[in-house]
Parts: C-alpha cells; structure tokens; sequence
C-alpha cells in the first residue's frame, strides 16, 4: 500500500499562489487514482482536483480555471498548482489515494496524507 506526506501549505494574500506536493511511498502515485480534497472548520471534506492513471484530470466547479493537478513520476509526487486563491479556499488540504471508483467521492479512496493547512487571507 502506498503511504502519502503532504507539504506546501502555508499563509498567503488572496490572489496568490501555493504549490501542495504529495510524496508517495511503498508504491508509485501512478499506481492509483490520486485526488485532492480540503475540510474547512465546521465543514465536510470536500473534492477538489483527481487525476487518472492516464492523466485524466477533474476539477471542483469551485476551483475550475485557477487550480492544477499533476503528477512527476520521477519524483513519485503529486502535486496541486494554487492560483489566484481565495479566503473561501482556506482549509486542511489532503491529498489521498484511490483504487478505483466515482473520483469525487472521499469513500472511493483507501489510503490519506496526514494534510496540509492552507490560510488565505483578505
């Protein structure tokens, strides 16, 4: 099974930018169904980027157009590209790892980073 450590968050102005990585350990990220969802306080936790074996990628209306998924098979890391955030996009980020299944749903992913607070400010 494949273990996942996050990094990359941290405190930013709206309008600007963050890159979230994603390690991957014990298997390769391109092994699964790789996905990125975020928990505000108060709040479920919510999809917001995947990507295929095949590099497919999906996106959450909400970040359509601002946010990127990618993955370095090299590096055996994922990463999320942040532009343009907002404080609306202040949360617990988590990036999580999929066997198979409906790539929006928390449930289809088995394995989970420990997660990464990302705090936009006004």
């Amino acid at each position: 099974q494949v273990q996942l450590v996050e990094s990359g968050g941290g405190l930013v102005q709206a309008g600007g930018s963050l890159r979230l990585s994603c390690a991957c350990s014990g298997r390769t990220c391109s092994s699964y169904l790789m996905g990125w969802f975020r928990q505000a306080p108060e709040k479920e936790r919510e999809f917001v980027a995947a990507l295929s074996w095949s590099e497919t990628t999906w996106y959450a209306d909400s970040v359509k157009g601002r946010f990127t998924i990618s993955r370095d098979n090299a590096k055996n890391a994922v990463y999320l590209q942040m532009n343009s955030l907002k404080p609306e996009d202040t949360a617990v980020y988590y990036c999580a790892g999929s066997h198979g299944g409906r790539y929006y749903y928390r449930d289809s992913y088995a394995y989970w980073g420990q997660g990464t607070q990302v705090t936009v400010s006004s």
